[in-house]
């Protein structure tokens, strides 16, 4: 199972460094392009459904990550690709920059 760990974690890392310079977010816009999202992750990035998770608080990277892996089809999910398929890398990078701008307290 460690192995396993570490293997996911050098995928990350992998994956981070061949996604070329990181796009700086702007939360604002982030915010704006985020009204879609509300639906299952609530209006302050805090899910009311429990099987939507909590996106307030997320790191930045991580949000991107995982944006860019349901819109290039790598991380499978029904909901999700849709969702992400029209989005550009400015886009995810505003988004990630508004949820993880916000307070996971609520």
């Amino acid at each position: 199972m460690k192995r396993v760990k570490i293997m996911l974690l050098s995928a990350a890392v992998a994956l981070t460094a061949m996604s070329g310079a990181a796009i700086a977010g702007d939360a604002e816009k982030g915010k704006a392009r985020s009204a879609t999202c509300v639906a299952c992750h609530g209006a302050n990035g805090i899910s009311m459904i429990p099987m939507y998770p909590n996106l307030a608080g997320q790191k930045e990277q991580y949000l991107v990550l995982q944006m860019k892996a349901f819109r290039d089809g790598t991380r499978k999910n029904m909901v999700m690709a849709p969702m992400a398929a029209g989005l550009s890398d400015e886009d995810i990078a505003n988004i990630a920059a508004y949820y993880a701008g916000l307070n996971p307290a609520g």
